[in-house]
């Protein structure tokens, strides 16, 4: 029990956010209407998504330093769940953005720096898979990592900035204040946000005990 009690907290947590989130009283804004409650599950997606790629990170620095191949496996999971969680993200935005913005993917900074990004991830995958050679692999896409991280970061927070964007928070376009999010939705917001990445590492844990089992099989 010691070592699944937050698994127990994920599952609770994202049970209150789906009825909070589906049935909890939002505040009525003009253009947003009932699709404010998107920001219960698009924004905490992409909050566990970089909490992801940063531990992915993290661990690529290790496996650099150490040598270790779990290194590199965790290093992976991590790439691989937070780009599962970035395909949420992306589609929760898109379907957002077709009722607010009148389309799901307009041209805008930010979602098209948030594509390029995405894209930098699926690279590293597929650059992964490009190689026989394991220790080769290991060491190169760590390389990888790091710089994508290092790139991905600004990219979709700075760049975003520098220009004029539908996206809130960039471009001078206001982020959701205390006119849009009001106290009852912070208390699922937040909630939120620690749900979907707990949930992100129980699914990234279940990954590498499978690939560590099925190492363990083909040796």
């Amino acid at each position: 029990m010691n070592k699944t009690w937050w698994k127990s907290l994920a599952v609770l947590i994202l049970t209150y956010v789906i009825l909070k989130g589906f049935l909890g009283v939002v505040p009525r804004q003009p253009i947003l209407n009932e699709s404010i409650r998107n920001v219960y599950f698009h924004v905490p997606l992409w909050f566990g998504m970089i909490i992801l790629l940063l531990t992915s990170a993290i661990f690529s620095i290790k496996y650099l330093r150490s040598g270790r191949f779990d290194d590199d496996l965790i290093a992976v999971e991590f790439a691989n769940t937070a780009i599962l969680f970035g395909i949420l993200g992306c589609a929760t935005g898109s379907l957002w953005a077709n009722f607010t913005w009148g389309e799901p993917w307009p041209n805008d900074p930010k979602l098209n720096s948030v594509a390029v990004g995405m894209l930098m991830y699926l690279a590293y995958l597929i650059l992964r898979g490009s190689f026989d050679d394991e220790q080769r692999r290991a060491r190169i896409s760590a390389v990888y990592n790091i710089f994508a991280f290092a790139v991905f970061v600004p990219l979709i927070f700075i760049v975003p900035r520098l220009t004029d964007s539908l996206h809130p928070g960039n471009g001078g376009n206001p982020a959701f204040g205390k006119y849009d999010m009001d106290n009852n939705m912070r208390m699922v917001f937040y909630p939120a946000i620690i749900g979907f990445t707990l949930l992100g590492v129980w699914i990234t844990e279940l990954r590498i005990r499978f690939r560590r089992v099925k190492a363990a099989l083909d040796d």
